[in-house]
């Protein structure tokens, strides 16, 4: 109960927010993407108090790493692994994220970025450099874990 009371406080000004409860509408990994990111979310509180990382920053960054609007295949933009910036900018725009929170979603896809290198036919149209995906800190490597 607790953890739920601390995660609320955190969390609940992004989970009532009208533009992210438009996420219900879109299909993601077997349901929404609000449930999703929530998920992911909450996943990320726990760890981040396990490896005594910054609470608010993963909760935060959890719950916007997939905060665009429409299905991957709709826009360029959204796609595999160009939606980690959509998700960044509209975070920025209607949650007025930090740069540190802008990065940790901006990386969240570093483990899939790791498998398209050593197998370069998922999603062969789309590119991306380690370098630039990977994560630049702890809260970021968390969002990346919570995100499997």
């Amino acid at each position: 109960m607790k953890n739920e009371i601390e995660y609320y406080r955190l969390a609940g000004n992004i989970l009532t927010n009208d533009y992210f409860l438009e996420l219900k509408k879109d299909n993601h990994h077997g349901t929404n993407k609000y449930d999703h990111c929530k998920r992911v979310s909450y996943v990320g509180f726990l760890l981040a108090k396990l490896f005594k990382a910054d609470r608010r920053e993963v909760v935060r960054a959890g719950l916007l790493h997939d905060f665009f609007f429409g299905e991957r295949t709709e826009k360029e933009e959204n796609s595999y692994l160009n939606h980690p910036k959509t998700s960044a900018l509209n975070a920025k725009k209607y949650f007025n994220v930090s740069d540190k929170e802008a990065s940790d979603i901006e990386t969240h896809m570093f483990h899939h970025v790791l498998i398209k290198k050593i197998l370069p036919f998922v999603n062969y149209k789309e590119r991306a450099k380690i370098k630039d995906n990977k994560p630049k800190s702890k809260e970021a490597a968390i969002i990346c874990l919570s995100d499997l």
